[in-house]
């Protein structure tokens, strides 16, 4: 066996071994999720400005500290209560994967509007880290998230980010790799 065969061999058998360390990436259409995809794994998705762009789930793979996640793109969905194909697909993707660590992305600039979802994924038992993403947008109009206080209300690991800026995406690396290594 050559050692280009060899080595994506053992890399075949990392990816492999990361479908036991899942992390899914749901939210509301236009939120960033697969922007997010991108920054964790490398890999870009289609998108455009209008709902329903991500209408298949797209999966990647993120390498973190020596360890291999599999982490996968969902369409936008409102609620656990699918009306849309899109959200039906999120939703079948949630229930299938119950070891999941999901990361739950929401537009800062509408957090009221985007929790009501935080909480049915919370009612679920699922594990979730919840990134208030595009602060800078809030910044900018002199405004902040208490991230804080929103932890300590919703009892959830919370993480603020501007993705666009690559701006808490280590942070949600680090949560990524701590949530599967405690």
């Amino acid at each position: 066996m050559n050692i280009g065969k060899m080595l994506r061999a053992k890399r075949r058998a990392k990816d492999e071994s990361a479908s036991e360390r899942t992390v899914l990436i749901v939210g509301n259409p236009n939120v960033g999720k697969s922007l997010l995809f991108h920054r964790l794994t490398g890999r870009y998705v289609t998108v455009s400005n209008y709902p329903g762009t991500t209408v298949e789930i797209s999966k990647g793979v993120m390498r973190h500290r020596g360890q291999t996640y599999r982490i996968i793109d969902t369409p936008g969905m409102y609620s656990l209560n699918p009306i849309t194909d899109e959200e039906r697909v999120a939703r079948n993707m949630l229930l299938k994967s119950k070891d999941a660590l999901v990361l739950h992305i929401v537009d800062a600039k509408c957090l009221d509007r985007m929790l009501p979802l935080t909480g049915e994924l919370i009612e679920a038992n699922l594990p979730i880290v919840l990134i208030v993403n595009m602060v800078d947008e809030l910044e900018k109009r002199n405004q902040r998230i208490d991230q804080a206080a929103l932890q300590s209300r919703l009892r959830i690991p919370v993480i603020c980010a501007a993705c666009l800026q690559n701006r808490g995406v280590s942070e949600i690396r680090q949560e990524i790799h701590g949530f599967f290594n405690r």
